[in-house]
């Protein structure tokens, strides 16, 4: 969702002006007119309006990887190559390996959707964050950081602190890890081909992330967040969840969860991938024979299962 305006608001104070426009003219700063702003921004000096405009809603083509946090890494990596006819790679990480199932053939300049399979460590299983990368993210984040700061303390979301996790993972209100990298993503180049088993010969032919559900313990405070990462819903569908759908068709579905004592909690509740078209029949015994639990699923295309970890996903055909 592209932003809505490029244009950065004058400035009422001649010297205020002058004095920008002489740092802006410095070879020694090396900052471009976006980052110059956010920086200001975030250290609250006065004079200097931020274009928020021109950040926010974010320029994203959409959804682009996830993972999962589970116990037994290469266990988890197994059978998602059973289900997905792909190739997997592994990055040597804190004295073990984290994997990622590619969503799609992997180009030369590596950019492609994947899942990415970390080591729990002690933390639980669950789905770990969800990331949409952003256009000119490496120019523009601090600013992006800045902007979202502002806007959240506007409308009373309290203080914003900016990453606190690896590789610049942010979490919502409720806790939900996000992640925004520069557009395309791309898998790191750390990660290469593993032989932990072999490639190609899943049952599905995976195409991109589909969707993300977020439960949430406010939804009404939760789309006021949201709106002002990715604008304005598309959609309340029949179940009453909100949906954003972003450039590259991929959905991010909000609804609210009430609390119930050791099971509903704010969380990142399912993942869907987009497939290529599949025998519903084949594919159901497939993953049950894998060790999974097929869900039911109200929708057409759509199958619906529990993996081994307890993880809930849906596969879409295309």
């Amino acid at each position: 969702m592209k932003s809505k305006s490029n244009s950065v608001v004058k400035q009422d104070s001649a010297p205020q002006n002058k004095f920008s426009e002489k740092l802006f003219e410095s070879d020694c700063l090396q900052l471009r007119r976006r980052t110059f702003l956010g920086t200001l921004a975030a250290l609250g000096l006065p004079g200097f309006t931020f274009a928020q405009d021109a950040l926010l809603p974010l320029n994203t083509p959409g959804l682009d990887h996830l993972d999962v946090i589970v116990p037994d890494v290469a266990a988890t990596a197994r059978f998602y190559m059973g289900v997905f006819k792909t190739t997997l790679h592994a990055q040597p990480f804190q004295g073990g390996s984290r994997y990622f199932v590619l969503l799609g053939s992997l180009p030369e300049n590596r950019a492609v959707g994947y899942l990415a399979i970390g080591d729990a460590r002690g933390r639980g299983t669950y789905i770990g964050h969800f990331c949409t990368s952003v256009v000119e993210w490496r120019r523009d984040s601090m600013a992006i950081f800045a902007a979202m700061a502002d806007s959240f303390s506007k409308v009373g979301l309290g203080e914003f602190p900016g990453s606190t996790g690896v590789g610049g993972i942010f979490a919502d209100p409720d806790g939900i890890e996000i992640q925004f990298l520069p557009a395309p993503d791309t898998v790191v180049t750390a990660a290469v081909p593993s032989d932990l088993v072999p490639s190609g010969q899943g049952l599905v032919t995976p195409l991109r992330v589909d969707n993300v559900l977020l439960q949430v313990s406010d939804l009404e405070r939760a789309l006021v967040y949201y709106r002002i990462l990715y604008g304005n819903e598309t959609q309340i569908d029949a179940s009453g969840r909100a949906v954003f759908v972003f450039a590259n068709g991929s959905r991010l579905l909000l609804e609210e969860t009430h609390y119930t004592y050791g099971a509903a909690q704010p969380r990142i509740a399912h993942f869907g991938i987009r497939v290529e078209a599949f025998d519903r029949a084949a594919v159901t015994a497939g993953i049950a024979a894998l060790g999974a639990t097929v869900l039911d699923a109200e929708e057409t295309g759509v199958l619906r299962f529990r993996d081994p970890d307890g993880i809930v996903v849906e596969l879409i055909a295309d």
